[in-house]
């Protein structure tokens, strides 16, 4: 078993999103993605399912056409080959951990 303290793990770049992988097998990756103000993931599609979490901070997650105000211990499911993305857009800070896992 591994325990992971989050909160040792969050970093922010000035200049990019800063992204830790806190696991990287087959059957599941898990990344940690903090955004400064004003950063952002463009939507991307994957052909994996996905769950995002937003660990601390507020921001605009995209899933497809719809747009997701979310917050602090928010899960957002997204199908595989869906567009999806996040923004760090309300003035502060945005933590995701992103879990992806194959398409059996």
């Amino acid at each position: 078993m591994e325990t992971i303290d989050l909160k040792k793990m969050i970093r922010f770049l000035p200049d990019r999103i800063s992204r830790e992988m806190l696991n990287d097998k087959p059957e599941m990756r898990i990344a940690l993605m903090c955004l400064s103000p004003g950063q952002k993931l463009d939507p991307h599609k994957a052909p994996l399912r996905l769950l995002m979490y937003c660990v601390e901070g507020k921001g605009t997650f995209t899933v497809g056409d719809e747009k997701i105000e979310a917050g602090e211990k928010t899960c957002i499911l997204c199908e595989p080959n869906v567009p999806h993305g996040f923004a760090a857009d309300k003035g502060e800070k945005l933590v995701v951990m992103a879990i992806v896992t194959p398409v059996e």
